[in-house]
């Protein structure tokens, strides 16, 4: 009897930390709009982008990152290719308006750069985890203070993903993965903006 009371304390802890993990949206989820600002202090929303056509949605997480810089980097150097597919790319980020400013200096990036400091949007689409306190230390003796970066009172960072949403609002591709060294590839957006 105790070996199965332990088990079954197992699988509950075990299941409740796996609920904590975000799982980002889905194939067919239906996109949760948003209206953010962007670099230039203008309201960027997704329903009015979708009437254009596909919106690619990249999450990232701060001009700190080298992986998100090359990211964008990539997909600056391909922002025509993106344009000819009929696509709208954004990329929204928990970062302040001089976090946007860096990552701008540091890739070039001339499409919307978003901001959700509050991680609300972020939440919506399931990419939001909170950073423990000890990865939080370790990132501010390396110099960079999430909190105050991102002007927050809980560190909180999206899964690096991308998502392409069609006209409809539904996601038609996703790329999730919370190894924020893995990252899609300009090639693999193209091949599946239709």
């Amino acid at each position: 009897m105790k070996k199965l009371l332990s088990l079954l304390c197992l699988f509950v802890a075990v299941a409740a930390f796996a609920q904590d993990k975000p799982e980002g949206l889905f194939i067919n989820s239906k996109a949760p709009d948003f209206r953010l600002k962007d670099q230039n202090d203008e309201f960027v929303s997704l329903k009015d982008l979708r009437k254009k056509g596909p919106v690619v949605v990249m999450f990232y997480r701060g001009y700190w990152c080298p992986f998100c810089n090359r990211e964008l980097k990539n997909f600056q150097d391909s922002l025509q290719l993106i344009k000819d597919k009929g696509a709208t790319l954004v990329a929204i980020t928990p970062e302040t308006t001089t976090g946007i400013d860096s990552t701008i200096g540091r890739t070039g990036a001339t499409f919307s750069l978003l901001s959700d400091q509050d991680g609300k949007l972020a939440s919506e689409y399931q990419v939001a985890f909170k950073v423990d306190d000890r990865t939080v230390s370790r990132y501010k003796m390396a110099g960079i203070d999430l909190l105050k970066n991102n002007n927050q009172k809980e560190a909180v960072l999206p899964v690096p993903a991308v998502y392409i949403v069609n006209k409809e609002g539904s996601v038609t591709y996703r790329f999730f993965d919370e190894n924020y060294k893995k990252r899609v590839s300009v090639a693999e957006i193209l091949k599946n903006i239709k």
